[in-house]
């Protein structure tokens, strides 16, 4: 008994690991169900998971800055400038 309340419960730590994992990986339908089980009982762990998944959907909305595409040693050159101009000062 005490070994399959061990496999369907999970802490919320392991929660929280399986609700990052879905957002990037297949769940096992063992994982599925866990968490299933997990969230409809925990009200901390499915906050986290709605949280998660605004903060996933934000950051793949980013767009690159233009200093992403800039050459190295331009930027190098620009930083030095300007640490030169603040030391002078």
């Amino acid at each position: 008994m005490q070994n399959i309340t061990k496999m369907l419960f999970l802490s919320c730590l392991k929660a929280s690991e399986l609700i990052e994992k879905k957002m990037h990986f297949k769940l096992s339908f063992r994982e599925k169900m866990q968490l299933k089980i997990h969230k409809s009982m925990c009200d901390a762990c499915r906050i986290y998971e709605k949280q998660s998944t605004v903060i996933e959907k934000g950051i793949s909305m980013q767009k690159p800055k233009p200093t992403d595409d800039m050459d190295v040693e331009q930027l190098k050159k620009k930083i030095q400038g300007l640490l030169e101009l603040d030391h002078e000062k």
